[in-house]
This record gives C-alpha cells, sequence and structure tokens, in this order.
C-alpha cells in the first residue's frame, strides 16, 4: 500500500510538472506573439481541467488575438449555459465589442453589473474584469453600486487608481482623501501616490485641485491628518511659511514631538529660505523644554545670521555664542555649537589663531573618538586655511588610522588629496583620489573622481603645470573664502593660458564664484562661453544645467531656462542633471507631472 501510494503521489507530481511547463511554454508562445501555438496548448490544458477559470480566459484571449470571435463565443456561451458566471459575462460583452456589436455588448455589460444586487461578493472580480478590457465607466459604476450595496466596504482606493488612468485628476484626488478618512494609516502610501501628479507651481490645476479638497475638508473635520496634508503640499510647493502655519496647528493639537517642525526648519533651510527657517527655529526656542533642542535652535539661528552680517554684526554674533557657552557651558552636550563657533572665527572673522585654540580646548572633553574625529577634521581645515599644511595633514592622518574605513576617514583621505593638490604635489593627491573612487560615500567618490580627473587632464600639458598650479591656488583661495582673489586668479588664467585644456574649467569655478557673489551677468557669460567653445567637454551638461537654473531662479528668463533643460533631456542622457532638467522642464512647460 506505501508504495502504491508513493507510486500516486510521483504520478501526480509529474502530471502537475508537466502541466506547469506547458503552460510557461504556451506563455511565451503567446508573449511572442504565435498565438496558434499558444492555442493548441491552452486548448489541451483546458481539456485536462475543464473547470479551471484561467484556462477558460486564456483559450478566449487567445481566440481573440486571432480574430475568432465566433470561436470565443462558442465557449464563453457554453460555459453560461451551466454557470452563470458574471466574469464570463463581461468577457462575452467584450467580445461581441470586438466584434462590433456594441448595443449587445452593452446589454451584457449592464447584465454582468446587475448581477451585484444579489450577489455583492463579486463585486470586485466584476469590476476587475471591466478593468482589464478598460472599460474604466463601467467599474466605475460597480464600485459606485458597491458603495451603496456594501456600506462597511470602501472602493475609493480603486476608484482613485480608475480616474488617474483617464485623467480625471480632481475625482482622483477626492477619492484618495475618502481613502484617508477611512484608513489614516494610508496617508504617507496616498502622498507617494499623488506626488506624481503635483508640482512646485502653486498656480497649476492639479495642486488647485488637491488644495481646495483638503481646505475644504478641514472646514468640515478639522482632523490632524488634513492638516498633515495641506502642510506636505505646501512643501511640495516650497511654500514653507504656509506649512509652518499647518505645523503649529497640528502641534497644538498633540505637543508631544517638535520632530516634524524641527524637519521643516531643515528643510527652508536647505532650500535657501533662510527666513522661514529663522522663523520656525525661533517658534523651536520658545516652545522646547529639552536643552539638545535648544542648542540646535540656537545653532541654525546663528548660522543663518551669520550668512549676510557685515562686520560689526559678526561682532554681535560672536557676543551671541559666548552668551550661549556661559549659559550651557562648554561640555560634550555643547560640542555641535563648538564646532559651529570655530567655523565661524575661522572661515567668517578670519581669526584662525582664536579658532584652533578654541577648537584645541574641545578635544580636552570626555568625548568619543568619533567626535574627535569631526573636531581634528575642522582643525586641519582650519590649518589648510593657514596654509599650515604639514599640521594639517598630520590631523587628517590621525583621523585615517583612528577610525579606519569609516566615512569620516574617506573624508579625511579625500583632505589629505586636496590638501597634497593645493601644494602643487599633484602625483601624490592623484594616488590618493585613485584609492578614493571605490569609496563607500558616493559624494567622496564623485569628488575624488572629480579632482582626479582634473589633474590627469591637466599635469602633462605644460612641463610647468603652471596653469594647474594657478587654479589649485585660486580653488585654495575659493576655500578660504578669499572670493575676490580667486576670481583674479581664474582670469590670469584665462588670459595667460588660453586655449589649454585647463581653461573650461577656470571658467566653470569661475562662473559658480560669480554666482556666490550674486554677479549672475558674468556667470551667465562664462556658462555661455562653454556651451559655445566646449560643447564636447566634460563640463558641457554642467555648464547647460547651471544656466538654466541661472535663467530660472534669478535672471527671470524662463524661457530660456526651458530651452537649456530641454536640450539636457535629449543630448546629455547620461547626465546626473537628466531627471532633475525633466522635471523643470515639465512644470515649465506646464504639464502635470504625472
Amino acid at each position: 500500500m506505501q508504495k502504491l501510494a508513493f507510486a500516486l503521489v510521483f504520478i501526480l507530481s509529474f502530471c502537475s510538472g508537466i502541466a506547469q511547463n506547458s503552460e510557461v511554454l504556451a506563455d511565451s508562445y503567446y508573449k511572442r506573439g504565435e498565438f496558434k501555438k499558444a492555442l493548441i496548448i491552452y486548448q489541451n490544458l483546458l481539456k485536462e481541467k475543464p473547470y479551471n477559470s484561467d484556462y477558460i480566459y486564456k483559450v478566449v484571449d487567445t481566440h481573440q488575438q486571432l480574430e475568432q470571435y465566433d470561436e470565443a463565443e462558442d465557449l464563453l456561451v457554453q460555459r453560461l449555459s451551466t454557470t452563470r458566471r458574471p466574469t464570463l459575462l463581461v468577457e462575452l460583452g467584450y467580445n461581441y465589442q470586438l466584434k462590433d456589436s456594441l448595443k449587445i455588448a452593452d446589454s451584457i455589460y449592464k447584465e454582468a453589473i446587475a448581477f451585484i444586487d444579489e450577489r455583492p461578493i463579486y463585486i470586485y472580480s466584476i469590476a476587475k474584469k471591466f478593468e482589464d478590457h478598460s472599460l474604466l465607466e463601467q467599474a466605475i459604476q460597480v464600485y459606485d453600486k458597491g458603495k451603496i450595496l456594501t456600506p462597511d466596504k470602501n472602493y475609493s482606493i480603486q476608484l482613485a487608481r480608475i480616474y488617474g488612468d483617464q485623467g480625471r485628476i480632481e475625482k482622483m484626488f477626492a477619492s484618495y482623501i475618502d481613502y484617508i478618512a477611512y484608513r489614516p494609516n494610508y496617508l504617507n502610501n496616498i502622498k507617494r501616490v499623488i506626488s506624481d501628479f503635483i508640482s512646485e507651481n502653486r498656480e497649476s490645476e492639479n495642486n488647485t485641485y488637491l488644495r481646495r479638497l483638503l481646505l475644504k475638508k478641514i472646514q468640515e473635520d478639522p482632523s490632524s491628518y488634513w492638516y498633515e496634508m495641506l502642510s506636505w503640499l505646501y512643501v511640495q510647493e516650497k511654500a514653507y511659511l504656509k506649512s509652518f502655519v499647518q505645523e503649529k496647528a497640528l502641534y497644538k493639537r498633540n505637543p508631544e514631538s517638535l520632530d516634524r517642525i524641527i524637519e521643516l526648519a531643515l528643510t527652508a533651510l536647505n532650500d535657501s529660505d533662510d527666513d522661514t527657517a529663522k522663523d520656525i527655529f525661533n517658534y523651536i526656542l520658545e516652545t522646547t523644554q529639552d536643552l539638545s533642542t535648544a542648542l540646535t535652535a540656537h545653532q541654525y539661528i546663528l548660522e543663518i545670521e551669520t550668512k549676510q552680517a557685515d562686520a560689526k554684526g559678526l561682532d554681535r554674533i560672536d557676543e551671541k555664542y559666548n552668551a550661549l557657552f556661559n549659559g550651557f557651558g562648554k561640555s560634550e552636550n555643547t560640542l555641535a555649537l563648538q564646532l559651529a563657533y570655530g567655523e565661524f572665527l575661522a572661515f567668517y572673522k578670519k581669526d584662525t589663531e582664536q579658532a584652533n585654540t578654541f577648537l584645541k580646548e574641545s578635544l580636552n572633553l570626555n568625548i568619543s573618538d568619533f567626535q574627535k574625529a569631526t573636531v581634528k577634521l575642522l582643525l586641519a581645515d582650519i590649518l589648510v586655511v593657514q596654509e599650515r599644511f604639514n599640521e594639517a595633514l598630520i590631523f587628517y592622518s590621525q583621523i585615517q588610522a583612528n577610525l579606519k574605513n569609516s566615512t569620516i576617514a574617506q573624508e579625511a583621505r579625500y583632505k589629505v588629496a586636496k590638501t597634497s593638490y593645493y601644494k602643487g604635489d599633484f602625483d601624490w593627491a592623484e594616488s590618493q583620489l585613485k584609492i578614493l573612487k571605490s569609496s563607500t560615500s558616493q559624494l567622496i567618490a564623485n569628488d575624488a573622481l572629480d579632482l582626479k580627473l582634473l589633474i590627469s587632464d591637466n599635469k602633462f600639458e605644460d612641463s610647468t603645470q603652471t596653469a594647474l598650479k594657478y587654479f589649485a591656488k585660486a580653488d585654495l583661495y575659493a576655500f578660504q573664502n578669499k572670493t575676490d582673489q580667486a576670481i583674479a586668479l581664474l582670469d590670469k588664467i584665462l588670459q595667460e593660458h588660453k586655449g589649454e585644456s585647463i581653461t573650461d574649467q577656470a571658467l566653470y569655478q569661475q562662473a559658480k564664484l560669480f554666482e556666490k557673489k550674486k554677479q549672475f551677468n558674468k556667470a551667465e557669460n562664462n556658462y555661455l562661453q562653454i556651451i559655445k567653445d566646449y560643447p564636447e567637454d566634460i563640463l558641457a551638461d554642467d555648464a547647460h544645467f547651471h544656466l538654466a537654473e541661472l535663467y530660472n531662479l534669478q535672471l527671470a528668463k524662463p524661457e530660456e531656462a526651458k530651452a537649456l533643460y530641454e536640450k539636457i533631456i535629449f543630448e546629455f542622457e547620461d547626465s546626473i542633471y537628466f531627471i532633475e532638467a525633466r522635471k523643470k522642464y515639465r512644470m515649465l512647460r506646464g504639464d502635470s507631472i504625472n
């Protein structure tokens, strides 16, 4: 008996395996458009398993692909004579539609939809079969009827998807909002879906639809998730101050955490909306009871104020830093503030000696090896500013030795290479950069590759490497915040080494410095020269993108910006700017981003 049972199991498994292989083969024929071969196998499979609905639909579909509508109809009618399955009715109606018998098809569709009056359990399967054949209006009828017949269920997510396919964006948004009301925990999922249909342009039709629906919802039902959704929409539009209003309303309803408001402040800051960021950080200061959060807010406020401060303003900021240290002390708890103050002293007040002295005191605190490494990294940067390169290299090397293979160790190695480059030791710099090309940090790897290419492309053209040394010196001036000296030295390269391979690099670097000084017309001229004289070189896409950004954000020339974004899309498909350029181009063209 055991042997017989084993034999039966083996035979059944073998037959099942044959059937699976046959179906795979038939599917393969179908995908390749070899419908006659696929049909023979599907028909054989259906004979073996006459009640397998998948095989019924595959045979019908394959007949339809071969325009054998009568054969498909015969099979469907024969099946419906034994069981009035509503999905088979939909399939029969679709077959009549393919035969251009639209009145008969419509009558059968209505019969299928009416089926759910008595058997609501078929709502999903009937609607799905309509969707499979792009019969979206019929699918909508099924779901709308389902709302009445089964009020305990929600079909908004299915309706939203259909409305999106139809391009009926306002109804799609309304359905998604209905679903959020039904399942608030799906809010983040819905945001991800909706993000494809809105843009930075708050005047766009889609943005207006969504904003209007959310404002209406807040009036009808002031639940927290509507405020969160509206805040999110304002962030997409870069309207950070309006988002802040919503976030304050949310916080007042649930004052447990300031994390969302802190995140909004950082988003505004990263997008150069300094005024809004400062307002938010001041609100955080007024609200928080947490020492760490207060210190972070103080630090960001001072960094924002520093950006545009004159000499007297810098003195006032210096006093504010010291008042904070008097109030909060100098310990591991205020280390981030100490680092910010060290950077402020060195790069803004240009008092590198005081910065060195201050930061060396920080090294004596009871802090971790990683925290010591962050202090040493800044100390080494300041020594580079002072052109005390050998001392800087000692600190960078210590970081590499103490925290091997960490991201900060790789950053230190990159700075070793950059310091050697500043010194004019291009061979040693290049050897370090080769190692960093495979850095686990993509940002460091990219920077290392860019610097290596700069050196390797230019170090052999002139045996004295004069132009490359000038360029490295200009780079150092830029790092030292000596912007005018950097621009002047790059001018020297452009005049004395015109036509050499470093020219486009000099033009590009100078353009970025012009932008820093808000001399946008000068930056424009440099980018235009790169585009005109170096259309095939490595910086061509950089020049196109940054000039487009200049036109779009600073010079109010949207049509010129649009033309440049379009050129990146069609001529620089491999550019790192491709995705952003496509997004900006579509926004300027007024597209719905979907």
